[in-house]
């Protein structure tokens, strides 16, 4: 279909907790006949409070509330908004984890007006924003299917990984402290199956954090 009056207009939003990037793409959506700018927010939670009626939003890939890419991608998914990751192009584990929850590409703040467009109308289509550093997360990534964690196996991961012991584990979640090993059995198995292996606590956090259950630890560097 051309354009026309009667044009679908692709609805943006944006999440990150500095305003200086959001005040930049605010400008550079404006003189997009087809692209509207609807709101932002610091949090995914305080944009959804604003609005959920969007069809992309611009994500910030490190955000300062604790949350993961991973969760931020699948909770906009599941109200039928599509993400494009907004970062300066560190952390590949967290981009492969965005990419292993759907998000439809990656674009650098560095990148150009004319790029950012072009990322945000692919996006709003439905289509994969295809970058250099998009294939890079994908090419570099053997396992990018992930291990498939049921979500009590997904709970039982992030709080042991996170320092927890078999039985707070158990008494967190309500089950026997033998439940939980056996639940850690799984899960060490389902990453042996990938290749991943698991012989240690840290290497559990460390599949935690690649696979997006829990966030990378802060660094005094931003994304």
């Amino acid at each position: 279909m051309g354009e026309s009056e009667t044009a679908t207009i692709v609805k943006v939003g944006m999440v990150d907790d500095h305003p200086s990037p959001v005040w930049g793409v605010d400008r550079i959506l404006q003189s997009q006949a087809d692209l509207r700018f609807v709101c932002s927010a610091a949090t995914v939670d305080d944009l959804l409070r604003k609005s959920s009626d969007l069809d992309v939003v611009i994500l910030d890939l490190r955000l300062n509330d604790g949350t993961t890419p991973r969760e931020n991608v699948e909770r906009l998914a599941g109200l039928g908004i599509e993400t494009v990751i907004y970062t300066s192009g560190e952390h590949p584990d967290l981009l492969r984890s965005a990419a292993r929850a759907g998000t439809l590409g990656v674009v650098l703040k560095s990148a150009s007006e004319e790029e950012i467009v072009r990322a945000v109308r692919a996006a709003g289509a439905g289509q994969e924003v295809l970058t250099t550093e998009w294939a890079a997360a994908i090419d570099g990534d053997p396992n990018l299917a992930g291990v498939d964690l049921s979500p009590q196996l997904q709970r039982v991961l992030t709080l042991y990984a996170s320092g927890g012991t078999s039985a707070s584990v158990g008494h967190e979640l309500g089950v026997a402290a033998d439940t939980v090993n056996e639940y850690l059995k799984r899960i060490r198995q389902k990453y042996a199956d990938a290749g991943r292996p698991t012989r240690t606590k840290i290497d559990l956090f460390k599949r935690a954090v690649e696979d997006g259950w829990l966030p990378m630890p802060h660094r005094s560097r931003r994304s």
